[in-house]
């Protein structure tokens, strides 16, 4: 018999959770859209992903006192609004990180049009995804270019890149930082029009790590221009209704499904059921699914090819852009890439 002093609302698309805590606490399943300010004001606590934004206008005059989001990302959490209610909010960072890294590849290969060894490779953010992508790709032989202005004031050295030579400098150009605004280092719109007007090699952008990073209407115009030379697009701006141009220009177009592995979502569900169970002082559950390893320390490009073709989404939503949030939550999660192993085949 579950605990009816304990409500909480799990967002119903999270996989690996129903019925976990339906013995400790009174909950209901809802799709983002029913997480309205009426549905959380007799709530406690929340499992949700993106898709949810917490802030004022859901949160105001609700119970809610733990918030634990399934993403490595807390940009639709209002985070100074939790602090002054005393609301607890948790995330789960680098839970996804090797399928984001994966993803990275396996688009990469999709586009390019001779070896990777050839190819500079820049890695803006070297954080839990970014670490991956360089780690792998110095073992596929790539020229690698790190900036992480954060990392760097931290941690000195000087074998980091800053903006300028990467826009110079780099054939392939990825974004992994997160999403800030009021920082030191702000990312919004750090892909904009100073920074795109720098391109000298034409390079292929990619962005899988949030929408706003990227200034839409200025990589249209760069890509117009000539100034980029490949787009692989997997967050974009004002989601899930995406800019039709952009997705017109982009030679991989996804519905932000870049770290929809298994794996992943194991490691996200675990980190917030252990959130919720924690706070509110139940007994710990488990996902029945073993918990996954760490990312392959090495990879291989046939291993890459062999674990993700992004192809099926890409044709899906070029087709159908209207039906992103259909394609994303019905996305059928993959494995992660493989320890490197040249005879690897997709099961």
């Amino acid at each position: 018999m579950s605990n009816s002093n304990i409500r909480l609302i799990i967002e119903r698309n999270i996989p690996y959770v129903a019925g976990l805590l339906d013995d400790y606490a009174a909950v209901r399943y809802l799709a983002p859209e029913e997480i309205t300010p009426k549905a959380v004001r007799d709530t406690d606590g929340m499992i949700i992903r993106t898709r949810t934004k917490c802030d004022a206008a859901l949160l105001n005059k609700s119970d809610v006192k733990m918030i634990a989001t399934a993403t490595i990302g807390m940009d639709h959490i209002d985070l100074d609004y939790c602090r002054d209610h005393s609301i607890i909010a948790v995330n789960a960072p680098g839970c996804n990180a090797p399928a984001v890294a994966q993803y990275v590849f396996a688009t990469i290969l999709q586009v390019i049009n001779r070896p990777l060894s050839t190819y500079t490779i820049g890695i803006v953010g070297v954080g839990h995804v970014g670490s991956i992508v360089e780690r792998w790709a110095r073992g596929l032989d790539m020229k690698v270019l790190r900036c992480d202005p954060p990392r760097q004031a931290a941690e000195g050295g000087d074998d980091w890149a800053d903006l300028d030579s990467i826009a110079a400098e780099a054939d392939i150009i990825t974004f992994h930082t997160p999403l800030t605004h009021d920082t030191d280092y702000p990312t919004y719109h750090i892909a904009g029009e100073d920074f795109l007007n720098k391109l000298r090699r034409s390079p292929i952008i990619i962005n899988s790590a949030r929408g706003e990073i990227v200034d839409t209407a200025a990589l249209v115009a760069a890509r117009d221009a000539g100034k980029v030379g490949g787009l692989i697009i997997d967050c974009w701006e004002g989601e899930p209704e995406i800019d039709r141009e952009l997705l017109r220009r982009a030679d991989i177009a996804t519905p932000h499904i870049a770290g929809y592995s298994a794996e992943g979502k194991i490691r996200a569900s675990q980190v917030a059921l252990d959130a919720i169970t924690t706070f509110f002082m139940t007994p710990r559950v488990t996902v029945e699914a073993p918990l996954p390893p760490a990312a392959a320390k090495t990879v291989t490009i046939d291993g890459i090819l062999g674990s993700y073709d992004p192809m099926p989404e890409v044709m899906a939503l070029k087709a159908h852009p209207e039906d992103f949030e259909k394609i994303r939550n019905t996305y059928r999660l993959r494995h992660e890439a493989p320890e490197g192993s040249a005879d690897y085949a997709c099961s």
